[in-house]
């Protein structure tokens, strides 16, 4: 009888011991990476990395979303690694429901016994999380992925170094940093301490290196990195690392790896070098063999991987070269940090060294050929690129030389230098660019400096090119006029004027001599045709008029050449002198008629004098006057024409040039109209859960804008990927609307101002809201009779389609079940009041959100009290 129960006591303690190694003893470390599928879809990956001697094992993990829900990931893989641990991969896909900050959250229980700086470890779950931001305005985001696996075990009174290997695809920038260790739901685990050490533990924040300098103990030590996500300077998201160290007191040593550096390389450029390690003669007088490891994203680039390849290994000495050949594919912001590992074979126990390497991948500088001046503006010309995989070129001007000497480490242009971004050209095949000064012209008698930098899909820019500098020229002879004197679009006529050269004697020219007169359409047009040859003795023959041209629907940009005619002796003299017309364009507005000026002259003008024609007097008269490129004549009659021209006044900066210039535009008109709509309102929408409405409200930042309204259209989508719709209009003194979209409340609205013409303004931003979630069902409930709280009933959020929801005993006997969301359960089962006690749940509850259709599980279990009297607060509404 006494072998009998000592037998009975032996299976229970087997039991007991099985039971907690099931639950309790195989989580190492893990975290949680995820991949944006579409603007609020993502597809989740959990890696956790667990003891393989352990019995507990996992198939699936069960998933916090952050917003509410749960789901379960299925395992998709399996990997031994060394040390008896195993790397599992579970994946799942989940749509949020619109915009916001998300932590996801996986928990395991539990710890494993012993690590001695989590209190009663074995009792704590184990947990890890990534924090998400879902926000379609930023940009597609992925996390980074951390590549190195963290199996390592430390020796003690050896300084141990972890590096997670982290790669972002977007480029992105990474900080790291230490973090507490959470348990249950996230949270942070009370009384948690870093491991203790002889000198410090800390985490490099821009290598990622992990240095504990030196373990003071032996045992098991947990610790968690936070790899933080920055783009534009803001952070975008968290990825934790949670980690067991292992320390062991052994007589073997660390292996020692060979020297390293950081390097910066062009595009097509190599790197070729030995990464050597040796191993530490151990106390029992042996070397061991090693084991080299390279982990870095630049090895997974689909279009140019690095590669790493064993050289010699022999015991106590090994040897692998990194070579890689980087493309413009992987030109980016951020360097490549490529982790090198060596591990020794030792029977007593395994040890590593790591370090890194920082290789930054720079875009070759283009190489600029010219810089030449034509009228106001200068013309850049460069060398093609080389590659189809560049988006263009951004151009950068600053005025003088500069001082600016770019390091082979130093990609785009820093503001210090001096030079101000002044355009861009689309194009991989780009090869020039007219620098107008956005069409205002560049100033004669400064000095222009240029680089130009190759700009990526990325964003990231190429080294700097050279540097190259020009400025404007009046040109010879010096032109003073190029002025419309008729406006046709047959017999059109323009007006040349030049100034006579003098001290032609200096260079010398002693004649006859040949003006050349060139025109090209447009104000900077460049192909130019040869329309006049005037042959001169005394150069005094200083104007032309151009004649028969159409000079209503465009402007013409002149080039004079003056030329040596000598006998023997033909030359050009100086360089030729660039002038357009002033041409105006002019669109009709509400009782307004807008213009825009445009030339290209050597000169500044200094302002420009507006003239409309008055139908009484047959004369133009003066309606305004501008130092701007556009002007606006406004208090005009609707349906009715009005024309105009335009008078510039100008002239030549330096004391010896020409001033007081004064030149005319061609005659244009235009016939204003009501063809502008209403500004745009500033919407905000909120949902008033329980009366089943929301409520749009908006509002005029301009209180001016409030005179052209007539009427407010209200536009709406019940999901995120459907078209947006008109529902209502409401008159031009109503600045709020309810909206009752049904039984489900969530949606997205627009709104959008109109005029009495039906000129419709642009719609507002599209506010999106989805806040009424959060479906409940009551714990308890009294089904006695008192007509208080005698049914169990859900709180709703407006958002459910229908439920599943099943109800059993404690035997697994189905109950009640129902499809609606209410629930309304009277406590009957066949007509009678089931028995007082626990009922377990199963609930799948089916939404409408805006992202679509969304399903998730609910189970607990609801007390059911019958005693007459009893009185609960649940909260419920009858």
């Amino acid at each position: 009888m006494k072998n009998h129960i000592n037998i009975k006591i032996f299976l229970l303690a087997l039991v007991s011991f099985s039971f907690n190694n099931l639950n309790a003893t195989h989580n190492r470390a893990g975290e949680i990476t995820y991949v944006q599928l579409s603007d609020l879809t993502y597809e989740i990956t959990i890696t956790t990395f667990t003891y393989t001697l352990s019995l507990a094992d996992r198939p699936s993990l069960e998933v916090e979303w952050g917003d509410n829900t749960t789901s379960t990931a299925q395992r998709k893989s399996i990997l031994k690694l060394p040390n008896y641990y195993q790397r599992n991969i579970y994946t799942i896909t989940h749509t949020y429901p619109g915009p916001g900050v998300y932590r996801i959250v996986v928990q395991d229980p539990n710890r494993n016994q012993g690590v001695k700086n989590i209190p009663n470890s074995v009792n704590v779950v184990f947990s890890i999380s990534t924090s998400l931001i879902v926000n379609p305005s930023m940009g597609r985001d992925n996390t980074p992925v951390l590549l190195n696996p963290p199996y390592d075990k430390a020796a003690y009174g050896y300084i141990f170094i972890h590096n997670p290997a982290a790669f972002d695809s977007d480029g992105d920038s990474l900080s790291y940093k230490l973090t507490v260790c959470t348990k249950d739901d996230g949270k942070p685990i009370e009384n948690y301490t870093l491991p203790p050490a002889t000198k410090f533990i800390r985490v490099d924040s821009i290598s990622g290196d992990l240095i504990w300098d030196t373990p003071a103990d032996t045992g098991k030590f947990n610790v968690a990195m936070e790899i933080q996500e920055w783009r534009n300077n803001k952070k975008i998201g968290v990825v934790v690392r949670d980690m067991q160290i292992e320390v062991y007191n052994t007589k073997n040593k660390p292996p020692v790896n060979g020297p390293l550096s950081d390097y910066c390389i062009e595009a097509g450029d190599t790197i070729d070098f030995l990464f050597k390690a040796t191993d530490s003669l151990s106390t029992s007088g042996n070397y061991d063999h090693l084991t080299l490891k390279a982990t870095s994203g630049a090895f997974s680039l689909a279009s140019c991987p690095a590669s790493f390849t064993k050289v010699d290994s022999v015991k106590g000495y090994a040897s692998s070269r990194f070579r890689w050949v980087p493309c413009h594919e992987a030109v980016r912001n951020q360097s490549y940090n490529i982790i090198f590992k060596s591990e020794d074979d030792n029977s007593d126990i395994n040890l590593s060294d790591i370090d890194n390497v920082n290789i930054k991948v720079l875009g070759p500088s283009p190489v600029l050929n010219n810089a030449s001046p034509e009228g106001k503006f200068i013309k850049l010309v460069w060398s093609d690129y080389g590659t189809s995989y560049i988006s263009g070129f951004s151009i950068y001007r600053r005025e003088g030389a500069s001082a600016f000497k770019p390091d082979s480490c130093t990609s785009g242009i820093p503001s210090s230098s001096g030079f101000v971004k002044v355009g861009y050209v689309s194009g991989s095949s780009a090869t020039s660019y007219y620098d107008t000064d956005n069409g205002l012209g560049l100033s004669a008698g400064k000095e222009y400096t240029y680089r130009i930098v190759a700009v990526y899909p990325n964003g990231t820019e190429s080294k700097a090119s050279n540097e190259i500098s020009s400025s404007l020229v009046s040109g010879l002879p010096v032109i003073r006029n190029v002025s419309v004197e008729t406006t046709d679009e047959v017999n059109g006529s323009i007006a040349i004027a030049w100034n006579k050269p003098d001290r032609l004697d200096t260079i010398p020219a002693s004649g006859p001599y040949e003006y050349i007169i060139y025109r090209a359409n447009g104000v900077s047009g460049s192909d130019y045709v040869k329309i006049k040859s005037i042959p001169t003795i005394d150069l005094n023959d200083t104007t032309f008029v151009d004649n028969q041209i159409n000079t209503r629907i465009r402007g013409y940009i002149y080039k004079i050449e003056l030329w040596n005619r000598t006998t023997g002796n033909e030359f050009l003299i100086g360089e030729a002198a660039f002038a357009s017309s002033v041409f105006l364009a002019i669109s009709p507005g509400d009782k307004k008629a807008r213009f825009v000026i445009s030339r290209n002259v050597p000169w500044i003008n200094t302002h420009y004098d507006f003239f409309r024609y008055n139908s009484v007097t047959s004369a133009y008269d003066s309606v305004g006057s501008t130092n701007q490129l556009a002007f606006v004549d406004t208090g005009l009659e609707n349906g009715k024409e009005y024309c105009y021209y335009v008078r510039s006044f100008g002239g030549y900066m330096s004391d010896n040039m020409p001033k007081n210039l004064i030149n005319l535009s061609e005659i244009i008109c235009t016939t204003p109209v009501d063809n502008e709509p209403p500004c745009t309102p500033v919407v905000n929408v909120a949902s008033l859960c329980d009366s089943m409405y929301n409520k749009i409200s908006w509002q005029m930042t301009d209180i001016s804008c409030l005179d052209d309204v007539n009427k407010y259209y209200i536009y709406f989508k019940s999901k995120y990927e459907e078209n947006i719709a008109l529902i209502d209009s409401v008159d031009k003194n109503t600045f709020s609307y309810k909206h009752f979209p049904g039984e489900i409340i969530a949606g997205c609205y627009a709104i959008s101002a109109v005029d009495v013409t039906g000129n419709e303004g642009e719609k507002s931003i599209v506010i999106c809201i989805d806040s009424c979630g959060g479906y409940e069902i009551p714990n308890v409930f009294t089904p006695n009779g008192d007509d208080i709280n005698d049914r169990l009933l859900a709180k709703i959020s407006g958002l459910e389609e229908k439920v599943d929801f099943r109800l059993f005993n404690r035997n697994g006997m189905l109950l009640f079940k129902t499809e609606e969301p209410r629930l309304n359960w009277d406590g009957t089962y066949k007509g009678k009041i089931v028995s007082p006690g626990v009922y377990f749940y199963q609930c799948d509850v089916y939404e409408t959100r805006i992202s679509g259709p969304f399903v998730f599980h609910l189970s607990g279990f609801v007390h059911v009290i019958t005693e007459k009297g009893a009185k609960i607060n649940t909260g419920q509404t009858k």
